[in-house]
């Protein structure tokens, strides 16, 4: 027993001399993914943090995976070396991910050949094969993973703006059909497509460059609105929200709250108390309410629902600031106080979805995958003083130029049914420009062309011409109509039902 510890203590000391003093010239294997990494040492977080840089992102804990912290490690010891191959099967979000751009640029600045096999398989995106087919993953998980070839062949990049190549082949389909392509082809063999990735998301993705510049010259969505943000996440849906189809049922609900026990309560509605959340300690704040504080929600596409949503007090009753109020502010509607808002995700991986709202909205309208965020149409101030558009200047500025037409905070001319031809008008106000952006957005045309693109980031939308914007208002006005449930159309059935 005391020569085989002896023997396994100087094998790995003479291990951790290779490891320190021998240059490392290939580094392979499948490491870990895990995005609440336990790996926090102080020298491998240092490292990570040059794919951290300037990203300005709400949420950048997944470049604290372990699958990254391994890449990062791997592409040092490289580095140190000058020349070698870092072969791994990862998680391949890397590949178009929006807060990996830092990291790909970096690799691109590292390697002077990048070879990636993208499996698929990702199910959290739901893939599937481009004919329409099953893509299954190779493996028993839901994140996609992609073999990955990182070599530096010793030739010397002299500057940071020099990037090396990048080349790319898909295996989509069963896991049974992926394995015998696996086994059957080798390097050689492997259709690569050289890749050519465009500042500033560097995406490891085959491109149309011309379409990609095109694409760019048009407006972001979060650039003419000054203020967004992500909708309402409840926490506590079954209680505050889920079982709330009318106001009426926000009504049982308080009442319930006053007169039943916890544990009839956590019976009823079926939710569990948290740390930060114990039904005696919230009791109070369920007490004395006013008409205002019962309001309708977008719970769900077209699926309304009632809430009890003090203004005062909701910070309170939905924790960790997910109560998203400062936002949803703008959206309390009452006879006096109207509002539209769009709707979309910041990365549209399951297809672009985008719906109107104006109602306190839930935070996964469009997208199950992506946090929704939420662009108000106008903001009201808390004061009670007049509500002013939500729409950056420049952006209106480059809209009068590009129309010929001043542009009116406030207009009241326009028809309120649009089942009709619109007529165009001698100015333009900020629900003209909303209903121009919402029937952009639905055109299949528009998804089609650029769907690789907005997977990456928020739409990006045409400059209107005076040819265009008329008849698009007028098309994006009864999509608005129809999917607020407002348009007359509704009102004529073309189902019928046989009577009993």
């Amino acid at each position: 027993h005391t020569l085989f510890s002896q023997w396994l203590s100087n094998e790995a000391k003479e291990a951790n001399t290779v490891k320190k003093d021998t240059p490392v010239m290939v580094v392979m294997g499948n490491p870990p993914y895990s995005v609440s990494s336990t790996n926090k040492g102080d020298w491998i977080q240092s490292l990570v943090q040059d794919y951290k840089k300037d990203l300005n992102e709400r949420n950048i804990q997944p470049l604290s995976d372990d699958y990254i912290k391994f890449i990062r490690y791997g592409q040092h010891f490289i580095e140190q070396t000058g020349e070698g191959v870092l072969a791994f099967i990862t998680n391949n979000s890397f590949i178009d991910g929006l807060i990996h751009r830092q990291m790909r640029k970096h690799l691109l600045q590292t390697f002077d050949e990048i070879y990636i096999l993208d499996l698929h398989g990702n199910a959290k995106k739901k893939e599937t094969a481009p004919d329409g087919s099953k893509d299954e993953n190779v493996f028993d998980i839901m994140q996609g993973v992609s073999i990955n070839l990182f070599i530096k062949n010793g030739s010397k990049i002299t500057r940071p703006s020099d990037f090396g190549r990048v080349f790319k082949a898909d295996l989509y389909g069963t896991r049974k059909n992926k394995y015998t392509t696996l086994e059957q082809t080798d390097f050689n063999t492997t259709q690569w497509k050289q890749l050519a990735p465009q500042a500033p998301e560097y995406l490891f993705l085959e491109q149309d460059e011309k379409l990609f510049q095109e694409y760019n010259l048009y407006f972001a969505v979060d650039s003419l609105f000054i203020t967004t943000g992500r909708g309402t996440s409840f926490r506590k849906d079954n209680l505050l929200v889920k079982s709330n189809f009318t106001s009426k049922d926000v009504l049982t609900m308080l009442e319930d709250m006053k007169a039943l026990s916890e544990e009839e309560l956590l019976k009823k509605y079926s939710f569990k108390e948290t740390k930060d959340w114990k039904i005696n300690e919230k009791r109070s704040l369920f007490l004395n309410h006013l008409d205002r504080d019962i309001q309708k929600v977008l719970y769900r596409p077209f699926d309304f629902r009632y809430t009890y949503y003090p203004m005062d007090t909701i910070n309170k009753i939905i924790v960790r600031g997910d109560d998203k109020r400062s936002l949803m502010h703008h959206l309390i509607t009452d006879s006096v106080n109207q509002n539209n808002a769009l709707i979309v995700p910041k990365q549209s991986l399951e297809g672009l979805g985008a719906l109107v709202s104006n109602n306190i909205t839930e935070n996964k309208i469009v997208s199950a995958y992506n946090p929704n965020y939420i662009f108000p149409t106008y903001l009201y101030p808390e004061d009670g003083s007049e509500r002013t558009p939500n729409l950056n200047p420049e952006e209106i500025q480059a809209f009068e130029k590009a129309l010929n037409l001043p542009f009116s905070a406030e207009k009241t001319t326009r028809p309120g049914d649009f089942s009709v031809t619109f007529v165009p008008q001698t100015e333009f106000c900020p629900v003209d420009i909303l209903d121009y952006i919402y029937a952009v957005l639905h055109s299949p045309s528009y998804r089609e062309t650029y769907k690789e693109f907005l997977k990456t980031d928020f739409p990006r939308v045409p400059y209107p011409t005076p040819e265009t914007f008329w008849p698009l208002v007028s098309l994006g006005g009864q999509i608005r109509q129809l999917h607020l449930m407002e348009s007359p159309a509704l009102d004529q059935a073309i189902t019928p039902y046989p009577v009993a």
